[in-house]
């Protein structure tokens, strides 16, 4: 007859329960499977197929009770650590929509806006391009793989224990502030080129006040908008692949920073 002890069945249940929260918070958060159109059961069925997988090469859990009150305070920093780490790849995406917004607002299409549940909002259409354009880069480069990889790091990184004086929620509001570099840094060159356009226009305004500015300068910009954005497609992939590595970095360093 088997035997179970209490001390056991512990074991098990925290040896299973505390990653899966970790891992959960991260599915639910991280780029692509924290979109909101992802059903709950995908993402619940996702972290609980990882689990399984992670699990056996994770070290030993404390020997707590899951139910205590020290139980119930490791599985709170495990949701905070993963949904931290999510976090931090998905401000690389929001950097992106970012440059696009700026792009849009430059080239007059400010207006045109479509709905994102991801955000829950609405965005420039340019600013979803560019979301879209810098998704399918993280599948291209099997980003997915590598996230899988920093979470297994993250737990030999930060282990199952209680954490005292965290530090993550600074690294994660420095990090955060990358967002602009970033963002700036991808549309810059298209905004150069729009700025020029823009004061071609107004020299052409000057010499020429005959001339409808609404109805020449709004479609030319649009048009040399279109065509700097599709000249500069090739050249937004170092940076991405960039961004993505920052990206990879911050995650277990605010990781390392709840410790």
């Amino acid at each position: 007859m088997i035997s179970v002890t209490s001390a056991q069945l512990y074991a098990w249940l925290a040896a299973f329960v505390w990653p899966l929260a970790r891992i959960l918070a991260l599915v639910a958060s991280a780029p692509i499977s924290g979109n909101p159109s992802v059903p709950a059961n995908v993402k619940i069925g996702l972290g609980l197929f990882i689990t399984v997988l992670v699990a056996p090469l994770l070290p030993a859990a404390p020997g707590t009770d899951p139910a205590s009150a020290q139980g119930l305070l490791i599985l709170a920093q495990q949701i905070l650590i993963g949904s931290a780490m999510g976090l931090a790849m998905q401000i690389i995406f929001h950097a992106a929509e970012m440059a696009g917004e700026f792009i849009g607002l430059q080239m007059g299409l400010g207006f045109a806006t479509l709905y994102d549940a991801s955000v829950p909002g609405m965005i420039p259409v340019i600013g979803q391009f560019l979301g879209v354009v810098v998704s399918l880069a993280f599948l291209a480069i099997d980003g997915h793989v590598l996230l899988l990889s920093a979470l297994v790091e993250s737990f030999q990184v930060l282990p199952l224990a209680p954490l005292s004086a965290p530090t993550g929620l600074r690294a994660m509001a420095e990090w955060g502030g990358s967002i602009f570099s970033y963002s700036l840094a991808l549309a810059l060159p298209l905004l150069a080129a729009l700025l020029i356009a823009n004061l071609a226009l107004g020299v052409l305004t000057r010499a020429a006040p005959q001339l409808n500015i609404f109805a020449v300068g709004f479609p030319l910009t649009i048009l040399i908008g279109i065509l700097m954005l599709y000249l500069s497609l090739p050249y937004f992939a170092p940076g991405f692949e960039r961004m993505f590595t920052d990206g990879f970095s911050a995650m277990l360093r605010i990781a390392a920073a709840l410790r």
